[in-house]
């Protein structure tokens, strides 16, 4: 039997679309990675009968990557990371997604891709096809690889591409190649520069990563451009006539040369208006007007929508469509298209949407008289977003239900009538002077029946008037007013922006919005209008005095038609990446020659570091004082050696003891993340630059293997993390002598709180013969001696050691309960000791029997915390 392996892009879709093909007869299975599942069932391909295996991805497989040392900031000048080389290295390692790919297509013959049908979604078809290329035989042929094409998560679309499968494109999956290693290496190179320029001379940035990227900087040029007007704006009095006639109601009329900015002037009308009691009505004119349905709905207007009606990110209204994409409920949200295929089932959806409680009645009134959708734009990608299944308030939550609710109202909109109504103008002549009354009257409101927040605002004029009528004139006068400037640019007016220069896609138009706002170059006003920072301003004001094309829209515009060439064939994939790298390389060049331009707007703008902060502990070069800089990112400054060193994200930095670095004479200092999180000594040198080869960077003293260093993960080790692969958990004494505890230095957050009122801990050189732990010696006041026979120092393993286990507070033990029941041979028989390094004295574990030392070990701690006892997670 032939066997073919399917592959989607999410584990969700993968699910779905298993269900439809296999017509919910399949069996699910865990995959290997414990991320994805595999369903399997039986059926018919190419006429021949197919056991069928579908799984999944989890967006890209593969991210691109600097090679080796270019990926350290402070080893390499950021200009060679335009010609350095670069490699494809797993998005996710912890998920192994290769591997698991190649272990489920092993004795495979076909391999049907449904990723989504994008650029991306064939970029990610290349990443997988070359996963599985030693498990398939010629993975790469059109009798092999096939490509299924569809829109939306329904049963009649998934079997409709099932039956006309095609095959990847290769030329889109390049031009994806392209952009990703365009972006990698400008947005790599300026960022790098320009961080570490800026960072170590300014300490009120509030950003801690100074970006350049090449639609991201574009992107927050408009912001700054509607600033720059607002700010230079200068406003202008004018004056203007306004005359009232009639009686109840009474009627104001608009002056027909508007506003003059001359007083003098304007008093000439006035008092020529003002002779006169009253007005004659000229002309009378009445004209049937019409506001059009909508085209039907693409991303853009998605986004735009989203932001200006109901209050929603682009970047969340993205997600947001992306999980009702997921779950059934709309088709694909990724679009430019704005116009129904010729084939597409109107009744179909119409139908669909009747039963709804909430817009029901106005799909059951559409049914009976639709009109045809106007005419759009046929992008050739997507058909326009519309809905494809029905759901109920009950079934999504709060935002994912207003999202959903406009896509349907959008589209019954669509296949609405015009919203028609009549314009009534009537000239009145004063004193020579033409005014004018107009008003409206709703005539059929058509698609705003449905769209109701576009409704028709009503303001017929009661009276009628005929030419030649006189008119009582009820109050002249003159109004002085002033011009007023733009408003900031709200996101909706963006996104059009950036979708008329050519700035990124209608998929990455939500990250350029979202990257200009987490980095803290423009801030979210009320409306969800966008104003730029201080940060933003001096930003794109730099660029303009150094190059202005690094932030006009006209460079990425041109880029984007490229790949667009390389996308359609039409040009050649390593040409046109080798002539835009070497364009920004000469602009990067020619960038950091100049950048005092910049330079100057910083110093004009922000603090330097010098006179910022507060003295906190000294240098280990000239013994001064170093300064501590809180903004982000935290950093200690030494005024006197004008140097800088970074400090952890988040947390709280003190002074730890007036201690040193027995290798560079820094002053320790002791970071905490709250007393309740994780804390570590550290020095402000080796954070920074790490004295150890396995050391990693922006690492504390925790994991420092220094042979006697009294602060080093060499003495104060203890065992093996008992929740991640690499951690150790080391003796924190940070916050001695109230608390002792065992922290992970890994990534992990497991914390062990133990030694309640001990005078002190000491972690030995000998290892547990059992576990393999080291073994720690506790000392006590005779007086709070938890010990019998009033005994004030024990030597033991804190894992083990029977009289140890009640000095581990009760819900830390309850924390390590389920861990030695459910894998007490991983815990007590695998090696538990301390990552080895050439200075490190960990002990070599001896194996034993780990089931027998769990079971004692588990009843001991049943009895001291109780069994049954609800507890927190100490975390």
């Amino acid at each position: 039997m032939k066997v073919a392996l399917m592959v989607a892009e999410k584990p969700s879709l993968a699910a779905s679309l298993a269900s439809i093909l296999s017509n919910g007869k399949c069996s699910v299975r865990k995959g290997s990675n414990s991320a994805c599942s595999v369903h399997e069932w039986v059926g018919q391909f190419r006429g021949e009968t197919t056991r069928f295996k579908m799984t999944s991805v989890c967006g890209h497989i593969m991210g691109l990557e600097f090679v080796g040392k270019y990926n350290s900031w402070d080893r390499v000048d950021p200009a060679e990371l335009f010609a350095c080389p670069t490699e494809k290295k797993e998005s996710t390692p912890n998920l192994r997604m290769p591997y698991f790919l190649a272990q489920e297509a092993r004795g495979c013959d076909y391999l049907i891709l449904w990723l989504d049908c994008d650029k991306e979604g064939e970029n990610i078809c290349y990443e997988v096809m070359a996963a599985v290329s030693d498990s398939i035989h010629n993975v790469h042929s059109n009798r092999v690889t096939y490509r299924a094409k569809f829109s939306a998560i329904t049963e009649k679309d998934i079997k409709y591409a099932m039956d006309n499968l095609i095959h990847p494109n290769e030329n889109e999956a390049k031009s994806v190649d392209a952009r990703q290693e365009l972006d990698l290496r400008i947005g790599c190179a300026f960022t790098r520069f320009q961080t570490k320029f800026f960072q170590g001379k300014y300490a009120d940035l509030d950003a801690s990563l100074i970006s350049y990227g090449p639609c991201q900087t574009p992107t927050l040029g408009f912001c700054v451009q509607r600033h720059d007007e607002i700010q230079t704006f200068k406003p202008e009095t004018f004056w203007y006539v306004q005359v009232s006639v009639g009686e109840s109601p009474e009627i104001k009329l608009e002056w027909h040369r508007v506003r003059v900015f001359e007083k003098e002037i304007a008093c000439i009308y006035l008092n020529k208006v003002k002779e006169q009691k009253e007005a004659i009505v000229e002309a009378v004119s009445s004209k049937e007007q019409v506001r059009g349905r909508p085209q039907a709905l693409n991303t853009v207007e998605l986004m735009r929508a989203a932001s200006a009606g109901l209050g929603i990110g682009p970047h969340t209204a993205m997600q947001i469509a992306e999980k009702l994409y997921t779950r059934g409920y709309i088709s694909y949200p990724r679009t430019e298209t704005t116009q129904y295929p010729t084939n597409f089932d109107l009744n179909g959806v119409v139908r669909l949407l009747q039963p709804s409680s909430e817009f029901g009645e106005e799909a059951k009134a559409i049914a009976r008289d639709m009109t045809h959708p106007r005419k759009g734009n046929d992008a050739g990608d997507h058909p326009p977003i519309t809905p494809m299944k029905l759901a109920s308030r009950n079934e999504l939550d709060g935002d994912s239900w207003r999202v959903y609710d406009y896509i349907c109202r959008h589209f019954l909109g669509t296949i609405s009538r015009d919203l028609k109504y009549r314009t009534h103008t009537t000239k009145f002549r004063i004193g020579g002077e033409l005014f004018t009354a107009t008003t409206s009257a709703l005539i059929d409101p058509g698609f705003t029946k449905v769209m109701t927040w576009q409704a028709f605002g009503k303001n017929e004029l009661v009276h009628q008037f005929a030419v030649n009528d006189k008119v009582k004139i009820s109050d002249v006068r003159l109004v002085e007013s002033q011009t007023g400037p733009p408003d900031y640019l709200t996101e909706s007016e963006l996104i059009s922006l950036m979708e008329k220069h050519g700035i990124g896609t209608d998929a990455s138009i939500p990250v350029h919005i979202n990257n200009i706002c987490q980095r803290n170059y423009v801030a979210i006003g009320s409306g969800r209008t966008l104003t730029p920072t201080n940060l933003g301003i001096v930003l794109v004001h730099g660029y303009q005095k150094i190059d202005p094309e690094l932030v006009l829209p006209t460079m990425r515009s041109a880029v984007e038609q490229q790949l667009n060439l390389i996308a359609h064939g039409s040009a050649d994939y390593r040409l046109v990446l080798k002539h835009a790298v070497e364009i920004f390389r000469l602009k990067f060049l020619y960038f950091v020659q100049n950048i005092s331009n910049m330079d100057i707007l910083f110093e004009s703008t922000f603090s330097s570091l010098s006179s910022s902060g507060k003295s906190l502990s000294r240098c280990g070069k000239c013994r001064r004082y170093m300064k501590y800089i809180q903004s982000k990112p935290a950093r200690l400054h030494c005024p006197t050696c004008d140097e800088t060193y970074t400090l952890p994200v988040k947390g709280s930095i003190r002074v730890y003891r007036e201690l040193k670095c027995p290798l560079d004479d820094f002053e320790l200092v002791a970071w905490t993340n709250g007393a309740m999180g994780k804390a570590y000594p550290l020095c402000p040198y080796c954070y920074n630059h790490p004295p150890f080869r396995d050391m990693v960077k922006n690492s504390g003293c925790n994991n420092c293997p220094h042979p006697t260093c009294a602060h080093s993960l060499s003495l104060l080790g203890v065992s093996s993390c008992m929740e991640c692969e690499r951690g150790v958990l080391v003796l924190d004494s940070t916050m001695t002598p109230k608390t002792w505890r065992l922290v992970c230095n890994g990534l992990c957050d497991v914390i062990v709180n133990c030694f309640a009122d001990a005078v002190k801990v000491t972690v030995e050189a000998e290892s547990c013969e059992e576990c393999g732990a080291q073994l720690v010696t506790a000392v006590y006041k005779q007086e709070k001696s938890p010990f019998k026979d009033e005994v004030t120092e024990k030597k033991g393993c804190i894992f083990c050691f029977a009289e140890f286990m009640p000095l581990v507070r009760d819900d830390t033990m309850l924390l390590l309960l389920p861990l030695l029941l459910t894998s007490a041979p991983t815990f007590l028989s695998k090696s538990l000791r301390l990552r080895s390094t050439k200075r490190s004295r960990c002990a070599e574990t001896m194996p034993v029997d780990g089931a027998d030392g769990a079971e004692v070990f588990a009843a001991e701690v049943a009895k001291e915390a109780g069994e049954g006892t609800k507890h927190p997670r100490t975390r």
